[in-house]
């Protein structure tokens, strides 16, 4: 009997594979004959090319990231076959175009993919692992971007590894993906990952699995245990849409990588997640890299289906600009720390100073004083880990949509809850009926009208005006009140030279022109001390009050004084040395604490507000 229904198993996957690798579907093949120095050799077989010149090239751009990356610098050996493996000519025509202007029905391009960069944006192949972000890896052909597409691993055995990926397998080692847009969203890890798995009821009654698989070098068991603190989040966040997604083949699976050696990040995808940690195990670490997990879990509702028009589709040839990231990333932002504190991760104590976090963020920088969450959002196409040689003016111009956008939700979740008995999981539910269970992209007036539906119309148009299109900031120490929390001073009373010393950096008593002093290494904030006074990046500050400093001294000095004592500070320029007085301020940053903490009585309408906000949602 077992004979039997494994044969019928593998004759039904046959049939499946053949009816899905239609006759047009390009195909990818990967070997790995030279891990140890980090090399891939892919074959890309393209059957019925049109007539004329054929064009293929490496992405600009990737699912999840906004700035542009050149891609295309890691590919090399590019040629390109006919029939019976026959040369064809190949010119490149920019550094990650490539044209075959003659050749027949059948077009083979192989090249070499080097990659030794670990996290979820790039590629990194060594014989511990192949972590392939799809962009990254593999060249795609222009006007084919409906075609279903498959990909077969070669050398899984010599090197021990397993596929993990939300590619659909098909059989015979062969791996799916419907179209160009599904297979670029398809980051595939190969490695000898442990993993641990779990399913959860649906809504629908259905059965979506959850999978887990983690390179690192931990025993099962710290997985699996970990794996049970993950499952709280997936439900927890399940309780704010009041359903999962349905996941495409049935399941999603974080694509976990742990080691010192990686570069860190968390690259959300439709059906999976890459979450790199560069840190030695999980054991022991556990509640630290929830974060991660909980932040990119929340985006495969949104921004994976609720998910702005401005990316739809996602163009790979360039930078992909959004309006509305305040809202994609921001909200997740928010709720990836509410949901590990409702989970009982983290204590109404240590949201706290998650909350302060936000606050600060747009009270106490230039970047939200002067320009709007959807500013902000645009700005992404540079910001997000976008690479600059040139010093950039970030320190005035710009502040993090996610931090910009978590605040804009923590202030609406307090506003709701306060103002109407409703709360932004209500908001998140409506936006995700009409337009993430939908797939109906949305624009920003999109978000007012479902912001409109849950409350007023009114309210709705008056918070866009004043706190999205504008640049007006909610009264946070009013609404923290409502559940027992005091917004106060961090340091009152206490001098600031600026930017909490943000932008002193640099080795002590060492400046970028080899002399003693504290070198200022990027742009002095708007409105700080030090800006007002004319000191900048480039400058070294050299004396306060006539004494020497180096960036230990420079503190002292500012914390023997008080608000509103005015120092002379030497720096010097191109120019020369330079005299000026500053004028110190208040320290501006904010903490929050507890009615508790502060000594205050918290009050049984303030307790149930807090209980209602920050305890769990799961029934």
């Amino acid at each position: 009997m077992k004979k039997i229904l494994s044969l019928g198993a593998a004759s039904l996957l046959s049939l499946t594979a053949l009816a899905q690798t239609a006759p047009n579907t390009i195909s990818y093949t990967v070997s790995f004959p030279n891990a140890a120095h980090h090399e891939a050799e892919i074959a890309m077989s393209i059957p019925q090319v049109p007539a004329g010149p054929l064009k293929v090239r490496m992405s600009r751009s990737s699912p999840g990231r906004y700035a542009t990356h050149e891609f295309g610098k890691n590919v090399y050996n590019v040629k390109a076959f006919g029939e019976g493996n026959k040369p064809l000519a190949i010119n490149q025509l920019e550094g990650d175009v490539y044209q075959i202007p003659s050749h027949g029905a059948t077009v083979k391009i192989t090249y070499t993919l080097f990659g030794n960069w670990t996290d979820g944006t790039y590629a990194s192949i060594e014989p511990s692992h192949a972590h392939l972000n799809m962009p990254a890896s593999f060249m795609w052909a222009y006007g084919m971007d409906k075609r279903p597409v498959t990909f077969k691993f070669n050398d899984l055995d010599k090197y021990g590894w397993k596929v993990a990926t939300q590619l659909n397998p098909i059989g015979g080692g062969v791996y799916y993906a419907r179209d160009l847009q599904y297979m670029m969203d398809s980051p595939t890890e190969l490695s000898a990952y442990k993993e641990a798995k779990w399913t959860v009821k649906n809504a629908n009654g259905k059965d979506e699995t959850i999978k887990l698989s983690t390179h690192s070098d931990d025993d099962q068991s710290v997985i699996d245990n970990f794996a049970t603190m993950v499952q709280k989040v997936v439900l927890e966040e399940k309780a704010v849409f009041g359903e999962l997604p349905t996941y495409d083949y049935g399941s999603y699976v974080f694509l976990h990588d742990v080691h010192p050696s990686t570069a860190g990040d968390g690259m959300e995808h439709r059906n999976s997640t890459v979450i790199v940690q560069p840190i030695g195990k999980v054991g022991g670490n556990e509640v630290r890299l929830l974060g991660t997990f909980s932040h990119e879990y929340f985006h495969s509702w949104n921004v994976e289906r609720i998910r702005p028009k401005t990316l739809e589709p996602f163009n790979f040839e360039h930078a992909n600009m959004s309006n509305e990231l305040w809202c994609a990333e921001g909200f997740t932002q928010y709720y990836g720390e509410l949901v590990l504190t409702r989970a009982g991760f983290h204590t109404p104590e240590e949201y706290a100073r998650t909350a302060a976090g936000l606050i600060n963020s747009v009270l106490n920088t230039p970047g939200a004083k002067y320009y709007s969450p959807i500013q902000a959002s645009r700005y992404a196409v540079y910001a997000d880990a976008g690479v600059a040689v040139d010093q950039l003016n970030t320190t005035n111009i710009f502040t993090s949509y996610y931090v910009y956008g978590g605040a804009t939700a923590l202030a609406l979740d307090l506003r709701l809850r306060a103002e109407f008995g409703k709360t932004l999981d209500d908001f998140m539910r409506q936006l995700w009926l009409t337009h993430g269970k939908t797939e109906k992209a949305y624009t920003v007036a999109d978000l007012q009208t479902v912001l409109a539906q849950v409350t007023n119309a009114t309210f709705a148009a008056d918070f866009f005006k004043r706190y999205i299109y504008g640049v007006e900031k909610n009264d946070y120490e009013k609404l923290l009140a409502n559940a027992g929390f005091v917004l106060r001073k961090a340091q009152p009373g206490k001098a600031w030279l600026g930017s909490a010393g943000a932008q002193l950096r640099g080795r002590s008593g060492q400046s970028n022109t080899g002399e003693g002093g504290v070198p200022i290494s990027s742009p002095t904030a708007k409105g700080s001390p030090l800006y007002k006074a004319g000191i900048d990046a480039g400058d070294v500050i050299l004396k306060v009050d006539g004494n020497a400093v180096d960036a230990a001294g420079l503190q002292k000095a500012v914390a023997d004084k008080r608000p509103g004592d005015i120092i002379t500070v030497t720096y010097k320029d191109r120019l020369g040395e330079h005299d000026t007085k500053v004028t110190l301020e208040e320290n501006p940053s904010y903490e929050v604490v507890t009615y508790e903490a502060a000594g205050k009585e918290i009050t049984k309408q303030q307790q149930d507000f807090r209980n209602s906000w920050l305890s769990s949602k799961v029934k």
